[in-house]
């Protein structure tokens, strides 16, 4: 196996370098067994989940790609956890099927396994549901460097534990995934994006509600940054759309984008947000956006996104400096973020810390050979 430096190791010599690139699954439980302690990286598309202590080694997952299955009669697939979303979506894409939770950061180079550890859904989780909503299996390596299989490999199997669901949002502290099974759907015919005229948050987060509770089965229901419009997405026969537009534009002043997957592929790979500075995932409900809104106003050009009809914010602060200020903010009105990249605590305001999860990890890596739960990444520049 190769070190991140070209350089290889047997059985019984220690790795000296601080990233590991497996090309085998034999390869991957081996470099597990050899490393004390090891965090598993994709393409690092979220730099700052994969930023740890000192001591902590990076086992790169990029070498483990490609499709395995794919049975677009079953409409699952099982995929390495280096595949790269973009080549799943194409392959997908080919027979007609999607992952309709509209994966980020997929031009960016995002792989299927860190989408996963990520936890990370883009504005399809609206309608759809999100990563963990698709995940049918995972076959990974566990503390103890073993090669397990959790779930299945169909729909229908409601065998077990359901410890995949697990590995969803988990950052890498339960295991290492191998490989993933997903459930996708049928692509739709045609879709179609509304932007509806709001002119402020407060109004854009009343229609948000509104839209969400109406009668149209809206796909994706977003706030842009600017806060003053709702981008509502429709999906299905073209002819049933220009029906149900002229509906909802009756209903909602608003004009039909023309750009629409141009808006969508920016929202989803952060085009919007500030380059080099701190960005946040934040989750909430529209009944917390006000709160929210506050604690970002009050840090001088911060941005924020709202996606999955107000359940979820991304947050772009201007400077590093303003961390501590929005870690207080979040803190005050109960919400918790984690940091995707830049110079920043990776948690954010408050954190629960359910017994189940202490649990899995207890029983997955009792050696804590993985960053334990509470792990913080290390120091920023600011901190040393």
């Amino acid at each position: 196996m190769l070190d991140g430096n070209g350089r290889s190791y047997g059985d019984n010599a220690a790795p000296r370098v601080t990233t590991l690139v497996p090309s085998t699954i034999a390869e991957l439980t081996d470099a597990v067994r050899a490393t004390s302690r090891v965090l598993a990286v994709g393409a690092r598309t979220k730099p700052r989940l994969a930023e740890m202590e000192d001591g902590v080694a990076l086992l790169s997952m990029c070498g483990l790609r490609g499709i395995s299955e794919y049975d677009p009669s079953e409409f699952t697939f099982t995929a390495a956890a280096g595949t790269p979303v973009r080549e799943i979506a194409a392959a997908l894409a080919e027979r007609g099927q999607y992952l309709p939770f509209d994966p980020m950061l997929t031009d960016a180079g995002a792989t299927l396994g860190g989408t996963v550890a990520a936890g990370l859904s883009g504005p399809g989780r609206f309608r759809f549901g999100g990563v963990r909503d698709f995940i049918l299996g995972v076959r990974f390596v566990d503390g103890a460097g073993r090669l397990l299989r959790m779930g299945g490999k169909v729909v229908k199997n409601a065998a077990g534990f359901d410890l995949p669901k697990f590995f969803v949002g988990s950052l890498g502290r339960f295991g290492v995934l191998a490989e993933i099974t997903f459930k996708v759907f049928p692509r739709p015919a045609s879709a179609l994006t509304l932007r509806l005229a709001a002119g402020t948050l407060e109004a854009a987060v009343r229609l948000l509600t509104e839209a969400a509770n109406s009668r149209f089965e809206f796909d994706a229901l977003d706030v842009p940054s600017d806060g003053q419009s709702v981008l509502a997405r429709v999906a299905g026969p073209a002819s049933a759309l220009e029906a149900i537009s002229r509906e909802v534009l009756a209903r909602w002043p608003g004009e039909i984008l023309g750009d629409a997957e141009t808006v969508w592929a920016d929202l989803c790979e952060f085009r919007w947000a500030l380059p080099n500075t701190p960005l946040v995932k934040v989750a909430l409900s529209p009944a917390s956006v006000e709160a929210l809104r506050q604690a970002v106003q009050s840090l001088d050009a911060a941005r924020m996104h709202l996606s999955a009809g107000g359940n979820v914010a991304f947050v772009s602060l201007a400077d590093p400096a303003q961390t501590s200020g929005f870690d207080e903010g979040l803190r005050k009105i109960g919400l918790s973020g984690v940091t995707l990249r830049g110079q920043a605590p990776l948690w954010l305001g408050v954190r629960a810390r359910p017994a189940i999860g202490a649990a899995v990890k207890h029983a997955l890596d009792a050696e804590n050979r993985f960053p334990s739960l509470d792990d913080e990444a290390k120091k920023t520049a600011n901190e040393h």
